[in-house]
């Protein structure tokens, strides 16, 4: 596997699978991050040396930041929404990463959100940082809603209420919580994280791989977003992109400083004034 990407740098040690994202100044899914997660995804599910893929970023303050929203402004609403009964391609490599026979971790030690969340949401662990890890889903005070799974997973990980505070609340959920609601596995010091969660994923790679394959594969088949879901989400985004509430909205949050890094460490202040202005 040749793993040539520019934003993710990809290590392997045996079996156990290291990605590192480098997106500065705060991992916003531009086109490029997108495109090589998406190509990330398929070389990874083909790559059969490997186990346990561990995902982690190179920003200690920012493990994976939303959706560009310059770029869904740019998306092209001339037409009205329609259904499609194809999944997109955002929805596409996060099933990739729910259904591959490798598992995988996210090592959450600073702030995810959108797009970002919505990625680590269909991975099959998460871990964080005590009084650190802030996870946030800011879509619906921008007039739109996550679109890459997110309505889907959050209910079916947290529950149906936490999922609609989190979505709807547009607020920071903090890591302490996360992990009483059962998003993150666990929290660790700061100190304590990298040790702590390579330990574990050392751990499962050095089991039989096809007891570690086949035990994800039936976990999975307890539970998962529905295809149907997963299209009406696609849907009701599509909709939403081509209203002048949500057109305003996203374009306020970058005119108030979304997308960067000062603004985006406080996400709850560029919320709060959006909800005001």
């Amino acid at each position: 596997m040749a793993y040539d990407y520019e934003l993710l740098s990809v290590t392997k040690t045996g079996r156990l699978g290291e990605v590192i994202i480098s997106n500065p100044p705060i991992n916003l899914i531009t086109q490029q991050l997108f495109e090589e997660w998406i190509a990330l995804a398929e070389e990874l599910e083909a790559d059969s040396d490997i186990t346990v893929i561990l995902f982690k970023s190179a920003d200690p303050d920012f493990f994976m930041a939303h959706f560009d929203v310059e770029l869904i402004l740019s998306f092209p609403v001339d037409r009205p929404a329609e259904r499609s009964t194809d999944p997109n391609p955002f929805h596409v490599m996060c099933q990739r990463f729910r259904s591959m026979d490798k598992v995988t971790i996210a090592q959450v030690e600073g702030r995810v959100g959108g797009g970002g969340n919505e990625i680590i949401s269909n991975m099959d662990m998460r871990f964080g940082v005590q009084g650190k890890t802030i996870i946030n889903q800011m879509e619906v005070p921008l007039g739109i809603l996550p679109g890459g799974t997110g309505t889907q997973n959050l209910a079916n990980i947290m529950g149906h209420g936490r999922a609609m505070e989190v979505i709807l609340g547009g607020e920071d959920l903090d890591a302490e919580t996360a992990e009483r609601w059962g998003y993150l596995n666990r929290t660790y010091a700061a100190k304590d994280i990298d040790g702590k969660v390579r330990a574990l994923a050392q751990r499962i790679a050095g089991f039989p791989v096809e007891a570690v394959r086949f035990a994800k594969q039936s976990i999975n088949n307890a539970a998962g977003p529905s295809d149907k879901g997963l299209a009406e989400e696609s849907f009701l985004f599509q909709q939403l992109i081509r209203t002048p509430d949500a057109r305003s909205k996203m374009q306020q949050f970058l005119d108030i400083g979304g997308q960067t890094r000062d603004g985006e460490l406080q996400l709850d202040s560029l919320v709060n004034q959006l909800k005001n202005a």
